[in-house]
């Protein structure tokens, strides 16, 4: 077996900003497997507030490799297993190479990653399309021109409200709002009763992801339901959601992969919680990867690649009503640069 590391920028279509940063490029960490004459690829993007840079993360699987080439593993489950403690400060590096042995091992079995699963590709979820913080203005020309039956707003300002009101005016689509940790407990259940008759449909991590305290208070007075996203990172934060978030946001890279997602989503839904899996604006080979977990959602975020001005991956093609596989076993993701 070989493994290969490319860093890559991704361009975006317009600035990204959120409450606790602002990037006008992204970058990501590719990860190649090759054996057989097949290759599967994985990814994951770098990311300030975490720490994760792509140097950190090629360390992170250099220390890996000679236990990866080994080959003392059959199955993608197998392999996670044995990287838990390499890759334990840096789960990001995990979830490429992850992603990237679910596309190797389902090729390997003739199979579709989600056929392998046993799951339904007419059962994905319409993917939210992100609305990044900038001036009311810029932020209701972006909404005009993506034309979508859901949007998820990014606030964290100090004219949340006015935000949506503004936004509202211009479309009749579902809303769902994410302020990033950025409010109050005060501020969230007062926005949230004003939210609901705006036709927001839930609030993602309105305080600071610690504050469980603060959320169990948001939870019992709050309008609308409340998913976790920075509360809810690894496998053993799911239990400690219940109940202070009525669902959950798991993103591969934080969790480490597609192999405690899969996990994570069968716990929160065994707590009675919803499930949603949201991406950290990846390219194709990421988004493709989610794809294929999707018939397990309730709601999912994967719009990451539509917000690039260049994508240097194909795979998955989003469309408002389904989701268009390419032909082919495993992800389905493959490198255009």
């Amino acid at each position: 077996m070989k493994v290969h590391f490319q860093g890559l920028i991704l361009p975006l279509k317009h600035r990204f900003t959120i409450a606790h940063q602002s990037r006008a490029e992204q970058e990501t960490l590719v990860v190649t497997l090759e054996e057989d004459g097949l290759f599967g690829l994985g990814e994951s993007t770098t990311n300030p507030f975490y720490g994760i840079t792509l140097e950190n993360m090629q360390e992170s699987l250099e220390l890996f490799r000679p236990i990866l080439l080994e080959g003392n593993w059959s199955s993608p489950t197998e392999l996670w297993e044995l990287g838990k403690e390499v890759f334990r400060a840096n789960p990001f590096a995990q979830c490429a190479l992850d992603q990237a042995a679910w596309d190797l091992y389902t090729k390997k079995q003739g199979k579709k990653l989600y056929e392998y699963l046993g799951l339904n590709p007419q059962r994905i979820p319409t993917t939210n399309f992100t609305i990044g913080i900038d001036t009311v203005e810029k932020m209701c020309a972006k909404l005009r021109e993506v034309d979508w039956p859901i949007y998820k707003i990014k606030l964290g300002t100090d004219q949340d409200l006015e935000i949506v009101r503004e936004l509202r005016k211009n479309t009749t689509a579902i809303f769902r709002v994410d302020a990033n940790c950025a409010w109050t407990v005060d501020q969230a259940i007062s926005y949230s009763e004003e939210l609901a008759h705006l036709g927001v449909e839930f609030i993602e991590q309105p305080l600071k992801k610690d504050n469980l305290e603060g959320m169990r208070e948001v939870f019992a007075h709050s309008k609308l339901p409340l998913i976790a996203d920075e509360s809810c990172i690894s496998e053993s934060d799911v239990e400690k959601c219940q109940g202070h978030f009525h669902g959950i946001n798991i993103k591969l890279v934080k969790a480490g992969g597609i192999t405690p997602a899969l996990r994570m989503i069968q716990n929160a839904k065994s707590l009675g919680m919803k499930t949603m899996v949201g991406c950290m604006t990846e390219s194709s080979i990421g988004i493709s990867a989610i794809a294929h977990i999707a018939p397990l959602l309730d709601y999912v975020d994967m719009d990451g690649a539509m917000l690039l001005s260049k994508d240097p991956a194909k795979g998955v093609r989003i469309f408002p009503d389904k989701v268009g596989f390419p032909d082919g076993p495993g992800i389905g993701a493959e490198l255009i640069v």
